[in-house]
């Protein structure tokens, strides 16, 4: 263990941000420096409040198993190369993670039953930042090739994530991205505020080293079909993500100026990038009001805030949120309580409990103002409250509402394979679909889910694709599909 004594002799500290009034002006990430480099004086002490605690719940909460007190121990005794080697032990991505995970380990934290939980996500990203800096990140080639080959189509993290095990288990992979560079929603969907896309630029430059093959700009199921990509490959991972937004379709839906998030998102990428974007919609000078409250909902309030929004809105149908743990989620389960993001720092108002009856236009055809009514949730439904109904300006609106599964249209249906009842790809206990050869991984197979799921489910269907290419497999399989665990 660490300090035996650190969780009694320090509180929980976080890196400080950079002001407000200065972030907003760029797309840099909101850490001066890094997330890393500025938790470096304080992470020591950090990584000592974990304490012997017998059975570390943070190894449940973590759906990749992260071995998180051995890591802790290693940071507290200055040795970094051996913390490293610990952390990526479980997790291929911990700059991602670290950067990017609600991080469901830390309300699982033994420490945090009756304390401040230890700040376990911090830790992460101090090991995987000065790891970089300190090059103790390395290629790991495989030492002999199997002569299989698997395609991966989707360069999210759970496609990266079965790309490099499958790499370094010797077999011939590719991945096939239809956006013009890999990454996924980790390059267009994630903004430059929460990290920047260095990180993820220099993980696919290990990757290419290593010999995965990467091929951008290719849409599977239009330019190339999934009868030629099970014809050309032994084996086949489909790691397309949940792609199909849930819409709103209420009086007005069709005004210009309403949009999905992950038309607007992206588009703010590529421009924080350097890269020009031909109609962009821009939250400049507008009402923008933003109808979901969750990662997305915050990502399109930071965004707006850097565009320099006339004012931010986000909206909830739930009611708010308490401050502390309620009493029908007790630990160490991950509990619904309010929560502060980066972007809910730099301004905006987030109203909860009210639903959307109607959005109004101009004369132009283009959206003005939202009418809302207050909601209460009775006999399982949403009623609405009488009397509530207002008018909130809006010349931007943006749907942020969550994904339903992943699209069926082209290669999910060239490939034939069986979706479950909640329409994603069905998949048994090791991840192959209805069709031999193949497996499905992430939120293709799970449905909109975290990050760590991502990873891990990429992480155990390598594993299941290795065995049944060679009849057996040494890679680490971390959880069944269908596991769940006491987090949410």
């Amino acid at each position: 263990m660490a300090d035996p004594k650190g969780f009694l002799k320090h509180g929980r500290e976080v890196a400080t941000r950079r002001p407000v009034e200065e972030r907003v002006q760029d797309w840099n990430e909101v850490y001066p420096g890094s997330a890393g480099r500025a938790l470096l004086p304080i992470i020591s002490k950090q990584a000592g409040r974990c304490m012997d605690c017998g059975i570390p719940f943070c190894h449940q909460g973590c759906p990749l198993g992260n071995i998180i007190p051995e890591w802790n121990d290693l940071v507290w005794r200055n040795d970094w190369d051996g913390a490293i080697d610990r952390l990526h032990a479980t997790n291929n991505f911990p700059e991602f993670t670290g950067r990017l995970c609600p991080a469901p380990c830390e309300t699982a934290c033994v420490l945090g039953i009756n304390q401040d939980p230890v700040t376990i996500k911090n830790v992460e990203v101090s090991i995987i930042d000065r790891a970089w800096e300190s090059g103790f990140v390395r290629p790991q080639p495989p030492e002999w090739l199997s002569g299989k080959t698997v395609a991966v189509v989707g360069s999210g993290p759970a496609g990266l994530a079965a790309a490099q095990q499958l790499t370094r288990a010797g077999h011939t992979v590719a991945v096939y991205e239809r956006a013009d560079k890999i990454g996924g929603l980790l390059r267009y969907g994630i903004p430059e505020f929460k990290m920047e896309k260095k990180h993820l630029d220099q993980r696919l430059e290990q990757m290419r080293r290593e010999g995965t093959i990467f091929r951008a700009g290719i849409d599977v199921g239009a330019e190339l079909t999934g009868t030629q990509l099970k014809e050309r490959y032994d084996a086949v991972v489909l790691a397309v993500g949940a792609t199909e937004a849930r819409d709103l379709p209420v009086t007005g839906r069709e005004l210009g100026g309403i949009h999905q998030a992950m038309e607007f998102l992206p588009q703010a990428n590529r421009t924080s990038l350097g890269e020009d974007v031909e109609d962009q919609i821009l939250a400049t000078g507008k009402n923008v009001v933003i109808i979901g409250g969750g990662d997305t909902g915050a990502d399109c309030l930071g965004t707006s805030h850097r565009q320099g929004a006339a004012s931010v809105t986000q909206l909830e149908i739930m009611p708010e949120p308490p401050e502390a743990r309620p009493a029908g989620q007790p630990w160490p389960s991950y509990p619904m309580i309010f929560r502060v993001s980066s972007a809910h720092e730099e301004g905006g108002d987030r109203v909860y409990a009210v639903s959307t009856k109607e959005f109004l236009g101009d004369a132009d055809g283009n959206v003005r103002a939202l009418r809302l009514v207050d909601v209460v949730f009775e006999g399982g439904k949403f009623n609405e409250v009488e009397g509530t109904e207002r008018e909130i300006p809006a010349e931007l609106v943006l749907f942020a509402m969550g994904f339903t599964g992943p699209e069926k249209a082209g290669l999910i249906e060239q490939l034939g394979v069986e979706l479950d009842a909640r329409g994603n790809v069905a998949r048994d206990g090791k991840y192959k679909s209805s069709v031999d050869g193949v497996y499905v991984a992430g939120d293709a197979g799970r449905g909109q889910s975290l990050i760590v799921w991502a990873i891990a489910e990429g992480r155990a269907a390598a594993a299941a694709v290795d065995e049944f290419l060679t009849g057996s497999t040494a890679l680490p399989a971390p959880i069944p599909p269908t596991a769940r665990p006491l987090t949410v």
